[in-house]
């Protein structure tokens, strides 16, 4: 049993690669009575940017808020993008669905025997197919049309529903219409979706009936961060699946949503666990503890 004046925290580090910034951040914890029990870099040699995650614990039971305030100094003396994150602290997540529900269905599972955990502040969809499904979840459902003459309306309400509930994350869980720049940049790292083909190949409408028409051996799923150029977004996860000749268009959706489903919750549980970190038009992901997910706080 852990120690009460005990206290898991997890520090995130972006900034201009150079020398001396892990012992800066080490001796910051140590001298703070804080010891060290994760942790993970990478120096991106191509553009100079290094980056930091680092689990730790504080034996004195400093607050989060104390020490966010001693490490202000080291942070700008190497100009970090840097914060302090509580993992016992739920990330508050949207989903968003249109027609397809086995995301949805994947994401509301893990997440009610607590392998995702966050607090989900609602479900919002363009149709009523999953109204039930929400509900009976104790989940509030936010029913937005989108048509083409009324898409500002209901990208303003959609906004309304983020800034109302408190989101920190919003996961296309299969939602089909397209957000517009405005939305893309607005919440720019804070929308994760799930695209049903392994990018870059295969893009744009029924990309499984392209890959069948192709021949491939293997299908797959991207989740990436949402951006204005279409399915182009900083790539936090992918999988495949074999597949073979003698297989139809339709064996390969039903393979293909099984991938969708477990790569956008790997996608999810690494940004709400902190290790994914934007780089340019990339990510870093690193990945979890040598304990696998369930080693990780599960809230």
């Amino acid at each position: 049993m852990a120690d009460p004046a005990t206290k898991d925290l997890v520090l995130t580090v972006a900034c201009a690669s150079r020398r001396g910034i892990v012992a800066a951040v080490a001796g910051f914890l140590a001298e703070h009575g804080c010891n060290i029990t994760d942790s993970a870099q990478f120096d991106d040699l191509a553009n100079g940017r290094f980056f930091m995650r680092v689990s730790f614990r504080s034996e004195t039971g400093a607050a989060a808020d104390a020490l966010r305030e001693a490490f202000v100094p080291v942070a700008e003396g190497f100009g970090m993008d840097w914060a302090i994150h509580d993992p016992a602290r739920r990330m508050r997540v949207l989903l968003m669905v249109s027609g397809f529900g086995h995301c949805l269905n994947d994401i509301l599972y893990r997440w009610r025997i607590g392998a995702l955990p966050i607090d989900i502040v609602g479900v919002v969809s363009n149709h009523l197919t999953y109204e039930k499904l929400v509900v009976n979840h104790d989940l509030p459902f936010h029913h937005i049309p989108v048509t083409k003459a009324r898409k500002a309306e209901a990208e303003a309400r959609l906004m309304e529903v983020v800034e109302e509930t408190g989101t920190e994350l919003v996961v296309l869980a299969r939602y089909m219409q397209v957000l517009s720049d405005a939305i893309c940049a607005r919440m720019s790292g804070r929308i994760i979706n799930i695209h049903h083909s392994f990018l870059p190949s295969f893009k744009g409408a029924n990309p499984y009936r392209q890959a069948y028409d192709r021949g491939v051996k293997l299908i797959g799923a991207t989740a990436h961060y949402v951006t204005a150029d279409l399915d182009e977004g900083p790539i936090i996860e992918q999988d495949t699946v074999r597949v073979t000749h003698a297989q139809s268009p339709e064996d390969y959706v039903s393979l293909g949503r099984d991938v969708e489903a477990v790569v956008l919750s790997r996608a999810i549980h690494a940004h709400i666990n902190h290790r994914v970190f934007l780089n340019d038009a990339r990510t870093v992901v690193f990945p979890a503890s040598p304990g696998g997910y369930a080693s990780e706080r599960m809230g």
